[in-house]
Parts: C-alpha cells; structure tokens; sequence
C-alpha cells in the first residue's frame, strides 16, 4: 500500500456512497420481479469488489450497455467523489478504474492498517519475500508452489509494508505478477538487485515451479 495511490484496506475496493436504483420499468435480466438498479449503482459495485482495474469496456458488456455510457456514469462518480471530500477516488490506472484511498487520507489509512502489526516480519514473510526477490516478476501461484503453502495473506503484508508491488500480469495465465519494491532496496542496503547475496541457486527454478503448479 503506497502512501499516493493504494487500494482500500486489505486489497478491497471502498464502498461508495447510496445510489437511488432506477425506474421500477428497468428490470433485471433473468427476473422480471426484480428491478434494475440505476447505472451509477451498478457501476459503483463491480468496482467495488473489482481486485484489479477494471476497463470500462469489461464492464460494459457485464451490464450490457454502451461503454460511453460507462465513461460518462465512471467521469461523474469521479467528479462527485472529489468534490464531496470523500476518502476514496476513482483512479484510471493500469488499463482500468479501481477505488483508491485519498492522498489526504493515506496516511492515516496506513497507520491503522498497520497499528498493533510486529515491525519484524514473519519466517514466513522472510520465505516470501525471498521467492518474490530471487524469482521476481512472479505470481502467487508460484510462490505458494515453492513455499507449499498459500502465499495470499503474505503477499497482502508485504504489499502493505512496501517491501512488494505488482508488477504487471503473466501474459500466458494472466494472473498478477509481484516485485521487489525501492523501498526494499533501501531497507536491505542495496543499490541494485545484482548486489543480492548469491541464494537464488537454492531455490527451485521456474521451469521446476511450472511443473509443480502443473501436476
């Protein structure tokens, strides 16, 4: 979580303001008992729940409806936000729009999120971060598959503490790549990743790690 442009706690979008649904006429498919809610509504929750950017022509098609209209409904839910103060915007980052804590309010959103946390990291953590430094870019799946166990909760710690970014997606199976941050390099000391301590021979190759998310 960065102190400029971080997702809401623990990786999930904020919650934004009531939306009126729409017109009691404006159904919803599959239920004809059902009314549709408004656009901006219906906007304000796929990026609610959104894990990554989402592009307006993806939420477009979910909703069945021109992606100018979804540009329009995304540029005023943006006005509004700003113009309210509220502690979240809307971002167009990375190919998409995702909920983003407020610049104002980032700081404090760090502190509680890491009020009570040990400043020293977990031997879990250490494993993880290790994977993410020696193996970087890499995905989840890959970590968890050198560690054999689920990496979701560390990488959300080390992401908060600064020490791993996203680094893009895997262009093959899509799924989220993580990095080593600046921030880790000055708090390990170095320049440059080349200036790493020679560990990588001990841990599996990446041609060893696909087979093991393979089999």
């Amino acid at each position: 979580m960065t102190a400029d442009a971080h997702p809401a706690a623990d990786e999930t979008s904020v919650v934004g303001p009531p939306v009126p649904c729409g017109s009691p006429g404006d159904e919803s498919p599959g239920d004809e008992a059902v009314v549709r809610p408004a656009l901006p509504a219906l906007v304000e929750a796929i990026l609610m729940v959104a894990e990554n950017p989402v592009p307006v022509t993806e939420i477009a098609v979910s909703l069945d409806v021109p992606a100018a209209d979804v540009e329009r409904v995304i540029a005023g839910l943006a006005r509004d936000y700003i113009a309210q103060g509220r502690g979240f915007s809307l971002r167009d980052i990375g190919g998409g729009w995702r909920f983003y804590t407020s610049e104002e309010c980032a700081p404090w959103v760090e502190r509680f999120v890491l009020a009570g946390q040990n400043p020293k990291l977990s031997q879990a953590a250490l494993e993880t971060l290790a994977v993410v430094a020696y193996q970087q870019p890499v995905s989840r799946g890959r970590i968890s598959a050198v560690r054999g166990v689920s990496a979701d909760g560390v990488i959300r710690t080390l992401t908060t503490r600064r020490l791993v970014e996203e680094a893009g997606t895997d262009p093959e199976t899509g799924a989220t790549l993580y990095r080593t941050t600046d921030y880790f390099l000055e708090r390990m000391g170095l320049r440059h990743l080349d200036e790493l301590p020679p560990l990588a021979p001990l841990l599996p190759d990446i041609a060893d790690v696909d087979d093991i998310v393979g089999s």
